[in-house]
């Protein structure tokens, strides 16, 4: 099977690319290739983009279908890979750049929420956290992790109403932080990545974790109350009513 997450390592700089061959699903394997990218990029490399290279798509997020077939084995098994990953990138210890020129549903969405720096294209593209309109309840850990980065009407606005933004919306949410014409993100994101060299990376990882610790506290207390085994069992009769997209 072919791999869904690409590496490449070029002047310090590690590019984790998203591929699928469809919408970059966040299934169990996705997840745990793009863990096994930035496995390599915490040992090889000093700063690391995150990107997807599939047309007008970030990510689909989570696989519905999985939530769809009652699987509480297998939803818990995904959401925990996606929690355990957004919170890892909460405090990585190098500066990651998340880039966005296209739709990022919920987990799409909390990965680039979790990245120091994100990058929007402008475009008929949107993200956030719309799993109430589909049937489903946002996890502790992704409301959590999005107070941490969105003003908090905004917030409030994406979890309990399901809205999700075109990215100069985003931009004032707090979704991102800076949006550009699409034919010029390229030429942005080396002069991000060069303003990024200089800074004193053990410096940036201790002020990353001091500002992020009551975050990260509460995004692991959420794992470790609500992913589990006894939660999703006594829920999958919810999950079952998921709306598929058309």
């Amino acid at each position: 099977m072919p791999k869904r997450v690409s590496y490449e390592l070029n002047d310090g700089v590690a590019r984790i690319a998203l591929d699928d061959g469809k919408v970059n699903v966040m299934s169990t394997t996705m997840l745990g290739e793009i863990g096994a990218a930035f496995d390599r990029a915490e040992t090889e490399a000093g700063i690391v983009v995150l990107r997807s290279a599939r047309p007008d798509i970030f990510s689909a997020g989570f696989d519905l279908k999985v939530f769809a077939s009652g699987d509480a084995a297998g939803s818990l098994d995904m959401v925990r890979a996606g929690a355990e990953l957004a919170l890892r990138l909460m405090s990585f210890p190098h500066p990651t750049i998340g880039v966005m020129e296209g739709h990022a549903f919920p987990m799409g969405t909390f990965l680039l929420l979790a990245c120091d720096v994100r990058l929007g294209a402008r475009g008929p593209h949107r993200m956030g956290l719309n799993e109430v309109a589909i049937g489903i309840a946002p996890p502790t850990f992704a409301i959590e992790l999005a107070r941490s980065r969105l003003h908090p009407a905004w917030l409030s606005r994406t979890v309990i109403l399901g809205e999700m933004y075109e990215p100069e919306e985003a931009l004032t949410a707090g979704f991102l932080d800076r949006v550009v014409a699409p034919e010029a993100i390229d030429r942005i994101l080396e002069e991000v990545i060069a303003s990024l060299r200089a800074i004193h990376k053990p410096s940036h990882a201790t002020a990353k974790k001091r500002l992020r610790q009551p975050a990260m506290d509460a995004m692991r207390t959420a794992i470790e109350r609500e992913l589990t085994m006894a939660a999703y069992e006594a829920s999958s009769r919810a999950r079952k009513q998921v709306a598929m997209p058309a």
